[in-house]
């Protein structure tokens, strides 16, 4: 499996037992990447300032955009970049928490609830092309013992996910 993982810094936050023959890393941080060991490809772009991936239309099955779709500045536009780097039949997925920076995510992310978050990156897949589109959420679940905020809340933070295929 080709994955390319949009944002990419120090985790590309797969679970350990997935291992794509191709993991290409986009971000904008050389060290992030290089610390990033399971990446076996690190490209630095940055997409605001050319949403234009610089990849072969058609070269992956999955594209991934972890906790970073908040901070596009043309997230539509990147998504369809998105869509003719993939296969046919192959899947974005956009994922996000409520823990984000209040001072680099685009507007309207701040104003907008957590479902309306789902609701806006939902009409960005669709209006770049994807189709049979899907939801998810996550919530209440355990904060491990271990984890750094668990004197904070003893749940763990909500996750989304949204994605569509090409």
């Amino acid at each position: 499996m080709a994955v390319l993982d949009l944002m990419a810094s120090h985790d590309s936050h797969l679970p350990d037992d997935v291992r794509p023959a191709r993991l290409a890393g986009l971000g904008m941080n050389a060290a992030e990447l290089e610390y990033n060991a399971r990446l076996t490809e690190r490209v630095v772009h940055d997409l605001n300032a050319d949403p234009v991936l610089p990849f072969a239309t058609g070269s992956f099955d999955v594209v991934l955009c972890a906790l970073s779709i908040e901070y596009l500045s043309r997230p539509e536009a990147v998504l369809r970049e998105a869509a003719r780097v993939l296969k046919a039949g192959g899947s974005c997925v956009v994922s996000f928490s409520e823990r984000w920076f209040p001072p680099k995510a685009v507007h309207p992310w701040p104003t907008l609830h957590p479902f309306a978050r789902i609701a806006w990156v939902l009409r960005h897949l669709q209006r770049a092309g994807f189709r049979d589109l899907h939801t998810e959420s996550l919530r209440g679940l355990p904060r491990p013992a271990d984890d750094k905020y668990i004197r904070q809340t003893r749940f763990s933070d909500p996750l989304y996910a949204v994605w569509g295929v090409t």
